[in-house]
């Protein structure tokens, strides 16, 4: 944060709108790129999938068919006629036409039961196996072809190997030759299929992974053990580090030709995964791409934001370093805020540019005043001087003549001043003891207006303990009907459940009702002992008022009695000082106004010196307002 309140406003904006924008796309880029990679991953295990399905299919359906030919041709009249009459011509004739016709068989051999090929699909085979009756009768496909089965398991072990009868890996099917007559066996037909056949089979599939640019896809075939019956990897290419892969396996109820197979589709992750790696790339350039341009719109809006805001910047600064209040606030098409401020700030920079022209002009009009009246001050003050020093020396005349008449008013006066403090003090203090009666009287009042509120706070009490006690009854009244049609309810069996639930809701209500108004009761007992308290209290305090009522009304007729005699006593002192006032009156009256006129010249003095000392200091604000208003040029 420190290093982002180095920064200007426009950087900050643009900073802030890249992070937020950064936030909003961190959490979205995410999910699609793992949304997009589980989706990659599924269709390519997928693909894999349906490849490794189809090539079972093909492969078990292939097999399936080879194996029903060669079923088919062991009951063939002529294969079976051959075996029977000892007649091998024809059956060579129609091993080779079979052997034609499919050509994904290696070779068709008809042998007897003691070993000896006695009919060939090509004559080269016939001296491959001439002599050999004791190897036939060894092999295990023949002892199988003896006992009526196909042995998955010899079937699997023949093909890991190249036959040396064909000189290439084969699969022997062979199966008994069966008398149409008795049923017996009279001889074994072995079709040996051409396991590079199986090239033709996959081929459909490789060519489409071809054409997907899939160049890793290979098609496997492995037998239980793991041992690998076909791959379509070419020889010498080195198998990848990591792999996709998917399989199936044979699920056929019978044991026969591919039995527990397993065909596996695999596949170069790299390659698999690349899509989705260019995929990741595109979206890293659009992402940066999109905050490129989000960093220039920020740039563009935050440049838009803080240019007026510059602008006013650097007219204040002019302001404030040049003085010069004639400068203009340009800001056009503006509407926003930044618009509503500079309207504010143009009106703020009129209503400164005329106040400073009126101080200009006040202080140049205040300066010409306080010349003139600094002139006519000083004029009166001569003045005044010598019209002081006139009265100063009348005042010590009348003093003088004050002096001889005031020794004899002293002591009248002096006697009437008490007579008259007396009579004051006697009328305050009656007015006093009246206005406390009338207190007294007001407060007797109040207590007896609040003796009767608290009793009717006491009665209504009384009538909510009435209505509690009703509620109360209410309570049990509605508890002894739930706990009826509990049993009611009870009674109804299954019916009454229902009856019985609201049955106990309604006494839990009730019980709850009680409880409250017990708590009630209680209340009220606590607010009825409070308010007899209070009655107690009130009624002690009104007995209280009373006496004092009493004592100040006793009070009040001796001080009225005290307060006659101090009249008598004035009228009597009054008469006495009433002649020595009047001789001192016309003495008194001429030194008074003698005083108050040389007390109003020294006023008047005081005050034209006053003036003139603020007539001095207005000139110097002047001045200096002068100065302050010069700064600035308008």
């Amino acid at each position: 944060m420190r290093q982002l309140s180095g920064l200007k406003l426009r950087g900050r904006l643009t900073l802030w709108v890249c992070l937020l924008l950064i936030a909003a796309l961190t959490p979205v880029v995410a999910a699609g790129v793992h949304v997009i990679q589980r989706t990659v991953e599924q269709q390519v295990q997928g693909v894999l999938q349906v490849e490794a399905e189809g090539l079972r299919e093909l492969v078990e359906s292939s097999l399936q068919e080879r194996e029903a030919n060669a079923r088919a041709w062991t009951e063939d009249a002529i294969v079976r006629g051959a075996l029977l009459f000892g007649t091998y011509a024809k059956s060579d004739a129609v091993l080779a036409t079979l052997n034609d016709r499919h050509a994904s068989f290696a070779g068709l051999v008809l042998f007897t039961e003691d070993g000896r090929a006695v009919s060939v699909s090509r004559p080269a085979l016939r001296e491959t196996f001439a002599g050999r009756e004791r190897e036939v009768l060894a092999t295990p496909w023949f002892q199988a072809a003896l006992e009526d089965r196909l042995d998955p398991d010899l079937l699997t072990a023949a093909l890991t190997r190249d036959d040396a009868a064909f000189g290439r890996p084969v699969m022997p099917l062979a199966l008994p030759v069966l008398s149409p007559i008795s049923g017996a066996r009279v001889g074994v037909l072995l079709a040996a299929y051409d396991w590079s056949q199986v090239e033709q089979v996959v081929a459909g599939a490789l060519q489409r992974s071809r054409e997907r640019g899939q160049r890793s896809f290979t098609l496997e075939i492995l037998d239980p053990n793991g041992a690998s019956l076909y791959s379509s990897r070419a020889p010498g290419v080195p198998t990848p580090h990591q792999t996709v892969r998917a399989q199936a396996e044979d699920d056929s109820t019978r044991a026969g030709v591919g039995s527990r197979w397993r065909f596996v589709a695999t596949m170069d992750a790299k390659e698999a995964f690349q899509p989705l790696r260019d995929f990741l790339q595109l979206s890293v350039l659009a992402v940066a791409a999109l905050l490129l341009l989000a960093a220039l719109a920020a740039w563009a809006l935050a440049r838009g934001v803080t240019r007026p805001i510059t602008t006013l910047s650097d007219l204040v600064s002019r302001v404030v370093r040049e003085g010069d209040l004639t400068q203009k606030v340009a800001l056009h098409g503006h509407r926003d805020e930044v618009g509503e401020l500079a309207s504010a700030f143009a009106r703020m920079m009129d209503h400164l540019r005329e106040s400073t022209s009126s101080l200009q002009q006040g202080t140049r009009v205040m300066g010409q005043t306080v010349a003139e009246l600094t002139s006519v001050t000083e004029q009166q003050q001569r003045n005044l001087t010598r019209q002081a020093a006139a009265l100063q020396e009348t005042q010590v005349t009348a003093q003088e003549i004050q002096q001889t008449s005031q020794l004899a008013a002293e002591r009248s006066q002096a006697v009437l001043g008490l007579v008259t403090r007396a009579r004051e003090v006697g009328s305050a203090g009656e007015a006093t003891l009246e206005a406390s009666l009338d207190g007294f009287e007001q407060l007797r009042e109040h207590g007896v207006r609040f003796a009767e509120g608290v009793a009717a706070l006491n009665v209504r009490t009384h009538q909510i303990g009435g209505i509690t006690q009703t509620v109360k009854d209410l309570a049990d009244q509605s508890n002894m009907l739930a706990l009826n049609a509990a049993i009611e309810a009870a009674r109804s069996g299954e019916h009454g459940k229902g009856f019985g639930v609201v049955a106990r809701e309604i006494r839990g209500l009730a019980d709850q009702s009680i409880q409250a108004t017990s708590r009630v009761r209680d209340i009220l007992d606590d607010i009825r002992g409070g308010i007899h308290g209070t009655v107690a209290l009130s009624e002690e305090g009104q007995r209280r008022s009373e006496a004092g009522l009493a004592q100040v009304h006793a009070s009040s007729q001796s001080l009225r009695a005290l307060t006659g005699i101090i009249q008598d006593n004035a009228s009597a002192a009054q008469q006495i000082a009433m002649a020595v006032t009047q001789q001192n009156a016309g003495i008194a009256q001429i030194f008074t106004a003698v005083t108050d006129l040389s007390r109003m010249m020294d006023d008047t003095v005081q005050a034209m010196q006053g003036t003139q000392r603020m007539t001095h200091t207005l000139r110097d604000v002047a001045e200096r307002m002068e100065s302050v208003a010069g700064v600035w040029r308008v």
